[in-house]
């Protein structure tokens, strides 16, 4: 247990910003919306062509292909033998388990189940995790802190924060990441030890591979949004407010972020956008970027717990009718 959870003023200040976003989010969504006139809403989503929403089921599909590939970084990183076609649908599954529910579902039981499953080793998967956690969150920081530090976001003149305590985030997530490649490229020590577990540096190589893995994710993400949206924002605006959106998800512990993302999306774009295609807008991202990826990976998830059954018996087989 480290120091910022042994601080009682650490633990009362983090329980403390769930509290207010718990409460503010759905009190702000309740001032925002409740003027709104949800004919309009119900109009704008049945504009949408079916070729707008086929574009938007393929960018969806790009974004998790591109986090697919953090798991296959994750097999160069641990150096598992499981081909490509057994790792992709297993973080796919896992990807929207996790956006949908809560990273402690998708991301790290399911995981678990799934590659063990499939012969690996509960060490072999941690590392795997923890290099797949650390792509997402290396490439979200180098892309929220160029857009922050080069003041892209515009912020409604009532935000405490502001634009420059925003370009000052910015510079610190920047910061962050230039240590660590800074770290992976230098350190003559290659193997940390922290207690009973031990951590491998990455190579330069593919610490800059987490980065443009991580930033296109989180790219291709905000691009659904800013196709679904009629013209208006520019696309990095749109880009800017999904990462602040993102932060104010992660502190609130709401699983998929639900209320969060609307909620912020409305109070920082509603100035260029009517509230209406907002919401319209985000109720389409939902359903392709959530709930179509949630049930096909349902039924993908019960392929793979079978598949993964038969695989295994396979190899015990193999292994028993070798000579001895």
């Amino acid at each position: 247990m480290n120091s910022a959870q042994n601080n009682p003023w650490m633990r009362w200040g983090k329980r403390a910003l769930t509290l207010f976003f718990l409460l503010a989010v759905p009190a702000l969504l309740y001032i925002l919306a409740r003027n709104l006139e949800w004919a309009e809403v119900r109009q704008a989503l049945g504009a949408y062509s079916m070729q707008t929403l086929l574009v938007g089921a393929l960018i969806a599909l790009a974004s998790y292909l591109t986090f697919s590939a953090y798991d296959l970084l994750g097999r160069q990183y641990s150096r598992h033998h499981l081909p490509a076609r057994q790792v992709v649908p297993v973080a796919m599954v896992c990807y929207a388990f996790n956006l949908n529910f809560t990273t402690w579902i998708g991301g790290v039981a399911m995981r678990y189940r799934l590659y063990m499953r499939l012969g690996l080793s509960a060490s072999t998967v941690t590392r795997i995790l923890s290099l797949s956690l650390l792509t997402n969150w290396t490439g979200y920081m180098a892309l929220a802190g160029v857009i922050f530090a080069l003041r892209l976001v515009q912020l409604p003149d009532n935000w405490g924060l502001g634009v420059t305590g925003l370009q000052l985030v910015g510079f610190a997530l920047l910061g962050l990441v230039s240590a660590y490649i800074g770290i992976c490229a230098f350190s003559k020590q290659r193997v940390w030890h922290m207690r009973e577990r031990s951590i491998t540096l990455p190579s330069l190589r593919m610490a800059v591979l987490q980065l443009c893995l991580g930033a296109a994710n989180w790219s291709l993400m905000a691009a659904l949004i800013f196709w679904l949206l009629p013209e208006g924002a520019s696309y990095t605006s749109v880009l800017g407010v999904l990462l602040i959106s993102c932060m104010a998800a992660v502190v609130a512990h709401i699983p998929a972020g639900l209320g969060v993302l609307e909620a912020v999306f409305l109070a920082l774009l509603q100035h260029q956008y009517s509230q209406a295609s907002l919401i319209a807008a985000l109720l389409a991202y939902r359903v392709l970027y959530y709930l179509l990826p949630l049930m096909l990976a349902s039924v993908t998830y019960l392929v793979l717990e079978k598949r993964a059954k038969t695989l295994r018996k396979q190899g015990e087989q193999r292994i028993e009718t070798q000579p001895g």
